[in-house]
């Protein structure tokens, strides 16, 4: 034992002897000086210096433990507005702080959604390490001189940073580093920022089982069947081998601590922030809501009207042509007659953009003139300082072509070419005046405002609403458009101003201040409601007018009419295949699929506001009967199958596409190959009414209603309706019978989908009750291939769990205003700079 012992104490003396010869002494840090040597310095927020034989970025930092703003987006995007990824493009922002540890630099995110906003330093820290922060990034150091480091900021901006290669399709991509670089003309260094720019490739890799394949790539459209129309990396790319994105980031001063906040109020109009604060006495909500807004003060607060103290400018994209950059630059400045109203003068201005500068430079707030292969939505986007709501920079994107869109729905509407070779200056003043209606929507966004979609009795009350053109037909039956569109702010735009904006003198009670704004502009019927309550309030829409739905569609339907009697060679210029004159008829004869949404909401809909306590008001009551029946009526006229019939004349004159021109996501879908389909439109527009009509959580809120007030329309009487208007509709000849079947049919499907997928059960069981009753009734008219076909389908349905008859594939309507939904999928998969929850708040990222 003694020998063990005496074994055990010569082995460890042994190891404590060799463990110093085995340590290796840290190699000495050089200075900054030596190793900066020979490399061009910018010199700014955080100093860069650019190594040009290595390719590296290199930046100096001395500002540890001090809170920064990283911002980051798309310097070049893709130009494909399926995949997204749009030049300007803001990519994600947050609060930053970059803490020294030993031979490293971490770049941490603390966590602003939960705090303690207390005088008890245990209390905060409690909070704060109740909930992870986040590690983003460790640098080694490379030189160090006193207090200030240089790290390699290389590889931090030259990698996929927003996961972007999943997105690219058709086919797999994949991130290179050796064709990505720094890019050094949008790389600069200025007092209170740092701005940087990296140029990353992605490859296409070989499909699975080696080389060749792959497809997918091609003109659009090119390959029919679902999906053939998806606009990918082939048809925007110089070459599907290899697509280049720039993305930009920048490192910023944040304000300093003289903002002040203003609550959050839900009936205010306003994005906001929104975080816990646990550090709240427990008779208060722990939820602290607060807007989102530019920071904005009077220089003489008492004074009626005064000039701010520093205006708020937004800068045009240089690149935007004329006319449309005079039309920019007018609707953007419509704000200022908010502001002007709110008691400021010259507080709001638009210039250009100066040579040189990246539209991501958080010094300018920016209206970007974005190109796409096709068209697609325009947007308005903010980098906002989570701490306290404050708007650092605005980011407007409009997409170049909408105004040709806009242009096509007036030659649509007013088939304006008598001798083909014209230029109608109507057309052009149609299209711009839409414009500048866009440029102040989108601008409102970035001033902290969300949609407006509440039908008002004073009007067009907000930018912010989605407009509808307003045409309507003279007494000689001609079109009058000369309230197409508005032109100026509207009277709901004011008022959200005054409450976010308004600088109020010294002793004013500011709550009390801001309720007087909104009960004022109550009495004159200027409210908010939004997107949330789309489908379900039957004020609130978009892309319509008026504040009678049912109306307005019967009127929009006479509009219709009139304009597809007329509609002809009229509506395209001399040179043109005749067969474009679908890519025009497309938007005329679906001239009134919003307002068949809107009229659809009336149906089960329920009156509400965003009620208080305390405010007296009455939060919500049904849609009468009155208007639920009438809403009913409008709906059923739009499935009348000489509605939906096209003139005869027209038909003869729409032959197949030409070489060149061949088959696009912006016309109607087609069964008949080369041949234009005269019963394709119909199905369309049929099944636009019929799935707003029959979408579950309606069809649950008229079983719910009917159960509550008998005096009220319940599903089976919305389903007797449609009974009606298509198995009961009178046609005029053989045409008009085709498209009553195929609107049958959509009816049919729209059923089963009913009963297959509804949430609510009786939902289920009411559409399975009304397949065996039309099943029942297939019977009594033996004979017809449609008949029979239908109540063949209908019984496999119904005969589950055997394999069921599964509901045809409807052809979907061409994209809307500017596009179809799915379109907008990348707007969720992209890292907002924040992202706005159901109940209207950002949540910061």
């Amino acid at each position: 034992m003694t020998m063990k012992l005496l074994a055990c104490l010569l082995i460890g003396a042994g190891a404590a002897v060799a463990q110093p010869a085995a340590t290796k002494m840290p190699a000495p840090v050089a200075t900054i000086e030596d190793r900066v040597a020979g490399m061009k310095k910018l010199d700014g927020y955080f100093p860069l210096y650019w190594e040009e034989a290595g390719g590296r970025l290199w930046m100096e930092i001395s500002r540890f433990n001090t809170e920064v703003l990283y911002s980051t987006g798309l310097g070049a995007g893709l130009g494909s507005n399926d995949i997204g990824l749009d030049r300007g493009q803001l990519a994600g922002s947050r609060i930053v702080v970059f803490e020294h540890v030993g031979p490293k630099v971490l770049m941490v995110q603390p966590n602003y959604r939960y705090r303690a906003t207390s005088d008890n330093p245990a209390e905060v820290r409690a909070v704060r390490d109740a909930f992870a922060r986040s590690v983003l990034w460790g640098f080694p150091v490379a030189a160090a001189s006193g207090s200030r480091v240089l790290v390699d900021l290389t590889d931090f901006l030259v990698r996929d940073s927003h996961d972007m290669a999943p997105r690219l399709r058709p086919g797999s991509y994949r991130f290179e580093a050796s064709r990505s670089s720094i890019y050094l003309p949008m790389t600069f260094a200025f007092p209170k920022n740092s701005e940087v720019e990296a140029e990353l490739t992605f490859v296409r890799q070989p499909p699975a089982g080696g080389p060749g394949g792959g497809g997918g790539f091609g003109p659009p459209g090119a390959g029919g069947g679902p999906g053939a129309f998806f606009e990918g990396v082939g048809n925007v790319a110089a070459t599907p081998e290899a697509a280049s994105i720039r993305v930009h980031h920048s490192f910023v001063e944040l304000p300093d601590g003289n903002y002040k906040p203003r609550k959050f109020d839900p009936r205010s109009g306003y994005f906001g922030i929104t975080y816990a604060d646990y550090a709240t006495p427990i008779d208060q909500p722990m939820v602290k809501r607060f807007i989102s807004r530019h920071r904005l003060e009077k220089q003489n607060p008492a004074a009626k009207v005064s000039d701010p103290v520093k205006p708020i400018v937004y800068y045009l994209d240089p690149g935007t042509p004329e006319p449309i950059r005079s039309a920019l630059l007018d609707g953007a400045r419509w704000w200022n007659q908010a502001f002007e109203a709110a008691g400021y003068r010259n507080a709001f201005r638009v210039e250009l953009l100066p040579e040189g500068v990246s539209p991501l430079d958080v010094r300018y707030n920016v209206i970007n003139w974005v190109h796409r292969s096709t068209r697609g939505w325009s947007s308005g986007a903010t980098v906002t300082d989570p701490r306290t709501g404050e708007i650092i920079k605005g980011l407007v994107t409009l997409g170049s072509l909408r105004v040709r869109q806009d242009y096509m729905i007036a030659e649509g509407l007013l088939s304006p070419y008598k001798t083909g070779d014209e230029t109608p200056p109507e057309l052009r003043e149609w299209a711009l005046q839409r414009m500048r209606q866009l440029s102040a929507h989108e601008v409102g966004h970035t001033l902290g405002l969300g949609h407006n979609y509440y039908d008002s009795e004073a009007g067009r009350i907000s930018v912010l609403d989605y407009p509808h053109p307003l045409v309507t037909l003279k007494p000689d039956g001609t079109m009058d458009y000369s309230k197409v569109y508005d032109d100026k702010i509207g009277e709901w735009d004011k008022v959200a101003i005054a409450f976010g904006y308004q600088d109020f003198p010294d002793g004013t009670n500011e709550d009390s201040a801001l309720e007087g704004i909104l009960t004022d502009a109550w009495k004159r019927d200027i409210r908010y409601l939004t997107n949330q309550d789309l489908g379900s309030h039957p004020r609130v829409n978009q892309w319509s007018n008026g504040t009678d739905a049912a109306a307005e569609l019967v009127r929009m339907m006479d509009v219709r009419r009139a304009a597809l009697v007329r509609f002809g060679e009229g509506a395209i210029r001399r040179g043109q295949p005749m067969a474009q004159m679908e890519e025009v008829l497309v938007p005329l004869y679906l001239h009134h699929r919003y307002q068949v949404e809107a009229t659809a909401h009336v149906v089960g809909g329920m009156h509400y506001i965003y009620a208080i306590r305390g405010d007296a008001r009455e939060p919500q009551r049904p849609a009468s009967a009155a208007e639920q029946n009438a809403a009913l009526k409008a709906l059923a006229a739009t499935l009348n199958p000489s509605e939906l019939a096209l003139p005869l004349p027209l038909l003869k004159k729409i032959g197949p596409r030409p070489p060149g021109y061949g088959m696009t996501r912006e016309l109607f879908p087609r069964y008949t190959g080369e041949t234009f389909d005269a019963i394709t439109p119909a199905v369309v527009a049929s099944e636009l009414t019929l799935s707003f009509l029959l979408n579950s959580e309606r069809a649950a809120r008229l079983v719910e209603q009917r159960a509550l007030d008998p005096s009220l329309p319940g599903l089976g009487e919305v389903l007797d309706a449609i009974d009606s208007a298509t198995f009961g509709a009178a046609a005029a000849n053989q045409y008009e019978q085709e498209i009553a079947r195929a609107v049958q049919r959509v009816y049919v499907d729209s059923l089963m989908r009913l009963a297959a997928t509804a949430d609510m059960p009786q939902v289920r069981a009411v559409a399975a009750q009304r397949l065996r009753q039309r099943m029942a009734d297939s019977g009594k008219t033996q004979g017809q291939a449609h008949i029979e076909l239908l109540a063949d389908d209908i019984r496999r349905f119904l005969e589950r769990p055997s394999p069921p008859a599964q509901p045809l594939q409807t052809p979907q309507a061409p994209p809307g205003a500017p596009i179809g939904e799915p379109a907008m999928d990348w707007l969720k998969r992209f890292e907002p700079v924040c992202t706005t929850s159901s109940s209207g708040f950002e949540e910061v990222r």
